[in-house]
């Protein structure tokens, strides 16, 4: 591991790396396993590369490495709806570091690049999703400034009959 003190550089990432950065992504989704997604690594790789592709012509996909070595990655774009909005948002869709280049400001560095990028393509806020139960992202967020906005919910309709008080109560 290198040393503490070594400063990262960040940088849009080239097709020559989009291997490396989806072998990344594989790592991310595989890691937001133990927090209930339900996006397949393995069978969504292809997918995603494709997907990676797509960031990097756009100039919002960046990468920071650190003795020559990729050790995270982040990916943005500027939201491109059919309704007319208030504000430009644009949105983070992944933001991955290496676990053993946490807490070196890595995953700080990829953020701030990401926000400049967008910030200089008129973007006025940036929204992203974190899993609900993974504590120590919504901290990494919290600390750059970011508060809850939307909140998605979920329920299985496997056992909806188990547990259906909410038709009762509602009536």
């Amino acid at each position: 591991m290198p040393p503490n003190d070594q400063r990262p550089t960040i940088e849009l990432a080239t097709r020559a790396d989009l291997d490396v950065l989806t072998d990344l992504w594989v790592d991310l989704a595989r890691d937001q396993r133990r927090y209930e997604s339900a996006v397949r690594p393995e069978a969504n790789r292809e997918a995603m590369r494709e997907t990676l592709g797509a960031y990097l012509v756009s100039d919002g996909l960046f990468l920071a490495r650190l003795g020559g070595a990729i050790v995270g990655f982040v990916s943005v774009t500027v939201e491109r709806g059919t309704l007319e909005l208030d504000t430009t948002r644009g949105l983070l869709s992944n933001i991955y570091v290496r676990p053993a280049y946490r807490g070196q400001g890595i995953g700080t560095a990829l953020l701030e690049a990401a926000e400049a990028s967008l910030s200089d393509r008129g973007v006025d806020e940036l929204l992203l999703e974190v899993m609900a139960d993974n504590e120590a992202a919504r901290r990494f967020y919290r600390r750059h400034g970011y508060d809850p906005f939307r909140v998605s919910m979920s329920r299985s309709l496997a056992d909806r009959d188990e547990n259906d008080t909410h038709s009762k109560e509602d009536g």
